[in-house]
């Protein structure tokens, strides 16, 4: 069996254990956080276990750690994910024969403004990324 990786750099890793929640399960998972990762990942079978799974409308092709090797990913599902007692959501990229269970990639990174402290080996969290906010525009005539 072939095992994908989808990082190029083992230094920019922190493991941590997250809580997925889809609408049909949830349970508890050691993520890799990985700031070399492109995209958030999970393995098929965590994904068919927590939430219906979506077909991409165009598959994706992605790059592996091993030199011109390309995967084609087709299907994918957005879960909720606890971190801390914090939640965040995002889309996960489904792979099959990944290398670890539960990838957090860059772009999910970014969008929660989620940091790495590698001296730590712990995730930055600003609690207030996390809070709903309700922004009134109003038009002035």
């Amino acid at each position: 069996m072939v095992k994908f990786l989808l990082y190029i750099i083992n230094m920019a890793i922190i493991r941590k254990e997250i809580e997925l929640v889809g609408s049909k399960s949830k349970r508890k998972e050691i993520a890799l956080f990985d700031s070399g990762a492109t995209y958030s990942c999970i393995r098929k079978e965590i994904a068919q276990e927590l939430e219906i799974i979506l077909p991409l409308t165009r598959p994706l092709k992605l790059i592996t750690a091993q030199e011109r090797n390309y995967i084609e990913v087709k299907e994918r599902v957005v879960l909720d994910f606890y971190i801390s007692g914090y939640r965040f959501s995002d889309e996960f990229l489904i792979i099959e024969n990944l290398s670890e269970k539960v990838i957090i990639g860059a772009k999910t990174l970014q969008a929660w403004r989620l940091k790495l402290d590698f001296e730590k080996e712990d995730i930055i969290i600003d609690p207030r990324v996390t809070e709903i906010q309700l922004i009134i525009l109003t038009k002035i005539l």
